[in-house]
């Protein structure tokens, strides 16, 4: 594994693919999570056309796209967590275990213990009223059931791992006490807890300064190294997930549209949606005074264009992708793509670099 030290963090060309004990590369192994087919439909209008994702043991997947593209919208199906409005099909298995259609228990069972997952904002999530450490050392006895003296150590043991100082006295202190780089290590304690398999991370660094951003980052490439768990890091931003994921999957419009590693990608993004998605994000060589969005905006669930969902948007979209929807076939062996004319490499004008994005400084 590669490394560099950037401001203190760690920078990762090159993440190895944590393999359990005895398991030796390529030998084949079940998915840990394979979702096949997964729709979601709110009040009849479908949000989600059908997501099929395997998640292997160990590693590190990232999930990118616009607001309002199905990225949140696909785990909290998956973990049974939408309204009871919201209508939900296809698979999910977890391991040989089916958590569509499962009873209350048992996935109450499966989160916090073998799935997990922490969000954006903190303060939403940790209850303002109750000792933080408290707050952690009641998923310990929820999951591991340990009690006493023994969950409060454990509780202690977790904030210490995840960084907070002082961690034995500031057990009884309330979140608010806490800074918002502080809550979100709380958050990730508590996700901990349980010694899940894997970790859903969505958009976990959103609301932190850059600095603190990054200390999160490192913090979860650490716990990811030393407990084996696999990640789901859900995240708009393309240069923190080059950070912590070796494999990406682009969603647009309630599907994913390209996955591949992120190396391919980074160095070249065959779908024109995410060719766009790189081409938005500011350039110090570049020397433009504007930046290029993508036209328009993601197609509302309900008002789905006739093929492609893209089409509208996309400079490249021909009559067949107006009136057909491109299936996600693989364009070689380690990625897959749903478009009817990819992007070559010579189509791709400025290619972006994987160092510079995790530096955050620009694209080459």
């Amino acid at each position: 594994m590669m490394a560099k030290s950037v401001s203190g963090f760690r920078h990762h060309a090159l993440i190895r693919i944590w393999r359990p004990a005895g398991m030796q590369e390529g030998e084949a192994e079940m998915p840990l999570v394979e979702i096949s087919n997964l729709k979601v439909a709110f009040s009849g209008i479908e949000v989600l056309h059908g997501v099929d994702l395997a998640i292997e043991k160990g590693e590190a997947v990232g999930l990118v796209g616009e607001s309002g593209c199905g990225k949140s919208v696909t785990w909290l199906a998956a973990l049974g967590l939408l309204p009871g409005k919201a209508s939900v099909s296809g698979s999910v298995r977890l391991g040989s275990d089916q958590l569509i259609g499962a009873s209350r228990t048992k996935l109450e069972s499966i989160r916090g213990g073998r799935i997990a997952m922490i969000f954006q904002d903190p303060s939403s999530s940790l209850n303002p009223v109750i000792r933080a450490g408290r707050q952690i050392a009641e998923a310990v006895e929820l999951h591991r059931g340990l009690t006493g003296r023994a969950a409060r150590n454990e509780a202690v043991r977790l904030m210490e791992m995840v960084g907070i100082p002082d961690a034995v006295r500031r057990f009884d202190n309330f979140p608010h006490e806490f800074s918002g780089g502080q809550n979100q290590r709380l958050m990730i304690a508590m996700a901990l807890a349980g010694n899940p398999d894997l970790l859903i991370a969505d958009e976990p660094t959103t609301a932190l300064d850059a600095t603190i951003q990054a200390q999160i980052l490192d913090l979860l490439i650490s716990i990811r190294e030393e407990t084996g768990m696999a990640i789901v890091f859900i995240s708009h931003d393309l240069g923190a997930v080059s950070q912590i994921c070796e494999r990406v999957c682009v969603m647009y419009a309630g599907n994913i549209v390209e996955k591949c590693p992120t190396e391919s990608l980074f160095r070249s993004p065959h779908h024109p949606y995410t060719r766009g998605l790189f081409d938005a994000i500011p350039r110090i060589d570049a020397g433009r005074d504007r930046l290029v969005p993508i036209p328009g905006t993601v197609p509302q669930p309900g008002r789905m264009p006739g093929g492609c969902a893209f089409a509208p948007r996309c400079g490249h979209a021909s009559e067949l992708c107006h009136n057909k929807v491109p299936p996600l076939v693989a364009v070689d062996d380690d990625r897959a793509t749903a478009c009817f004319h990819p992007l070559s490499d010579g189509a791709t004008a400025s290619k972006p670099n994987l160092m510079q994005a995790q530096q955050g400084v620009a694209w080459a």
